[in-house]
């Protein structure tokens, strides 16, 4: 069989959230859908039959992507429909060449009549498929957005995703921090939304920790000694780099200042197998974190038998609970129908919202459940449930936001390659 082995941080993070927040709002005004369909009460009118519909939305070096997120619904289906899919029908898939834009897709899905959607995965490409699929009442789920202004984004309560947002991971870093005996720390950002986000949200979390924030600068790609010195000169106990492609420079730099090994804490977007790329043992005993979970055998294995080809598992776990948690909403609702599934999704996710009272997404967390036949069961017995997957605990909140978020910690040895070493859970997925 086949092991998952974690690739670049890097690159994994650049497809999750390529559009910043500045971005994405200012394309919000092209969104037509309003109120919350989140929290609605609707009536069933549906057409007896759920499709469920899938963007793919990778190409070029990107495209095996696809694979383990087509794997991974086509699996979820298959495990639904042997545990009697919904109303006693089977649920069709719907998934969509890759060689369309997230648009067309979704218009496509559309046509091919979609009660909900699961993609894309690039946040940048969210606004165009939100904005098509809410004025039609179709929710959107995505596996893998990760920009924090989608949180806000006008889709009118039909976008929601199993993706933790980029600052979720903020009070992980500094519990990192914290843990290894820092009392203080410094901060290095790369310029953009990826940056000043998570950055910001790193200092709110260090002021909750009682941690000292000593610095925090600014650099640009291929330009961050100034920031390193920067951070020399403040004497921190530890380092916070948060960066994507420009990373590597920024870690030679802060090596160049004194500034290495055990001290640094990377963001998920800086987590590289850096290896002889960097001076030696610059990121000897140095910390990363990645989203997500370390996929365990079973589901492995599973997946496998849908796709023997399959090599990686990125966001396999998040598109299998988005489809779950489709169907459940679809079976707590006895109804089909787009509208009925986001009025439902909140519920069955085990999330609940502050004054909602009862009712779609305003009760208590229900009795947990880890798989389709098992919160069918307990629907079915006439009490609520909370879905939680293979991704872990989700419980989506008025936002559509998932409100705990699992990370990988990895460790780097003295040739600056990291191995997994721990897991560690944010309360908050989206700020």
């Amino acid at each position: 069989m086949k092991s998952f082995i974690p690739g670049s941080g890097i690159f994994r993070t650049t497809i999750r959230a390529a559009m910043g927040t500045a971005a994405v709002l200012a394309l919000a005004g092209c969104a037509a859908a309003t109120g919350n369909a989140r929290l609605d009460s609707v009536e069933a009118s549906g057409d007896g039959t759920l499709r469920v519909g899938l963007i793919l939305d990778n190409a070029g070096k990107q495209a095996f992507l696809n694979d383990s997120e087509l794997a991974a619904a086509k699996l979820a289906v298959q495990e639904i429909n042997a545990a009697g899919g919904v109303k006693g029908k089977p649920v069709e898939l719907l998934p969509q060449s890759s060689a369309d834009d997230s648009e067309a897709q979704a218009k496509k899905l559309l046509a091919a009549k979609a009660d909900v959607v699961i993609g894309p995965t690039d946040s940048s490409h969210a606004p165009a498929a939100i904005d098509v699929l809410s004025r039609a009442r179709v929710p959107l789920i995505s596996p893998a957005n990760s920009a924090a202004g989608l949180s806000t984004y006008k889709s009118g309560g039909y976008y929601f995703r199993t993706a933790a947002a980029d600052v979720a991971q903020a009070s992980v870093l500094v519990k990192l921090a914290k843990d290894g005996g820092a009392k203080s720390l410094a901060v290095l950002y790369q310029d953009g939304a990826y940056g000043q986000e998570v950055s910001a949200a790193v200092a709110g979390a260090a002021r909750n920790a009682g941690l000292a924030n000593l610095s925090t600068t600014e650099f640009k790609p291929g330009d961050a000694r100034q920031a390193a010195d920067a951070a020399r000169k403040a004497a921190p106990d530890a380092v916070v780099l948060i960066a994507r492609d420009g990373a590597q420079g920024a870690i030679a730099e802060l090596d160049n200042a004194g500034l290495s090994g055990s001290r640094i804490i990377l963001s998920d977007g800086a987590f590289g197998q850096y290896g002889s790329g960097l001076g030696s043992k610059a990121l000897d005993g140095a910390r990363a974190v990645v989203p997500g979970v370390f996929p365990s055998a079973d589901f492995q294995a599973r997946l496998i038998a849908v796709d023997p080809a399959l090599k990686d598992l990125f966001f396999a776990a998040e598109t299998f609970d988005a489809v779950n948690l489709a169907v459940l909403a679809a079976s707590r609702a006895d109804d089909d129908a787009g509208q009925s599934i986001a009025a439902n999704l909140i519920a069955v996710s085990g999330g609940q919202i502050a004054g909602a009272g009862t009712g779609p997404g305003g009760e208590q967390t229900g009795k947990p459940c880890t798989s389709f036949k098992d919160c069918q069961a307990v629907l079915k017995s006439g009490s609520g449930i909370n879905y939680d997957g293979e991704s872990g605990p989700i419980g989506f909140d008025s936002n559509g936001d998932i409100t705990a978020a699992n990370f990988m910690v990895f460790t780097y040895g003295p040739d600056n390659k990291a191995h997994v070493t721990g897991r560690e859970a944010a309360g908050r997925a989206a700020g």
